[in-house]
């Protein structure tokens, strides 16, 4: 589980509820709900989120919430090195002795790769395939993280809406005085609720998302260059030093371990 997702997420309710209750005590937290207003801010905006994307689209956004939660296994030091080991297999043994080798890869993407080397596609027609897998595995990524943007849109501005229902109800109920105080009160709750919704949910989310796919799609631009590299019969030093470029100073001293570019 990706820990900082969560500890971000209940920490933010731990200083919303804490704020609310150094203030007003229980009577502040009850305050601070209202159902007309939830059903106003959190249904219209979904409403509007839903409109602006196909069901399907939508359906998945809201799912892509899960993957904020785990924490994938991607390790590229530990990737460049798998690519070294097989650069090492090709130049002894030539790249046909990387069929057998591509039997025991998990990852498909690398191993769809090792299978067009095998099969002596052109090296242009290599990378044209997989650029492609990898254009279209971002575009299916930023459909989820679009859904995620566009409901942090439509929050706040649901909460605004809200507020002004609450406000037009309000100047036209002003013969007691004594009702305009709370009136008001309900009338900012919406506004509330879709900053939290944007800032606390929406906002956070996508940005998680947008890191996940970063992260991926370096891992797979690694594997890109690193399968041309070895069908071009580089060197695996060479290919090393290539693609320990992708990573940050403090991180290329771990491609190294466990064997690294032997010749």
């Amino acid at each position: 589980m990706d820990i900082a997702s969560l500890a971000g997420m209940l920490l933010g309710v731990v200083m919303f509820v804490f704020g609310v209750w150094s203030n007003g005590g229980f009577a502040g937290l009850r305050n601070m709900f209202d159902p007309a207003s939830v059903i106003i801010t959190l249904g219209g905006s979904i409403a509007g989120t839903l409109a602006s994307n196909k069901l399907k689209d939508f359906i998945g956004g809201l799912k892509s919430i899960s993957l904020t939660f785990q924490e994938k296994q991607l390790d590229p030091a530990s990737a460049i090195r798998h690519i070294i080991d097989l650069s090492n297999t090709a130049r002894k043994e030539g790249l046909l002795a990387l069929e057998e080798a591509a039997n025991g890869i998990e990852d498909d993407f690398l191993k769809k790769g090792i299978m067009l080397v095998v099969d002596g596609t052109d090296p242009e027609l290599v990378r044209g395939i997989m650029e492609t897998d990898l254009t279209c595995i971002e575009a299916r990524h930023n459909k989820s993280i679009a859904v995620w943007e566009k409901w942090a849109e439509l929050g706040p501005a649901w909460g605004m809406i809200g507020t002004l229902i609450g406000l037009i109800l309000m100047l036209n109920n002003m013969d007691d005085p004594s009702t305009i105080g709370p009136a008001m009160s309900v009338a900012l709750v919406t506004t509330l609720y879709g900053s939290l919704i944007a800032n606390w949910l929406c906002n956070p989310t996508a940005a998680k998302l947008k890191v996940n796919n970063s992260m991926e799609m370096m891992m797979k631009e690694i594997t890109v260059e690193g399968i041309l590299s070895i069908q071009a019969g580089e060197n695996p030093r060479v290919i090393e030093e290539k693609l320990k470029s992708f990573l940050a100073p403090a991180e290329r001293n771990d491609t190294s371990e466990n064997g690294g570019g032997e010749e």
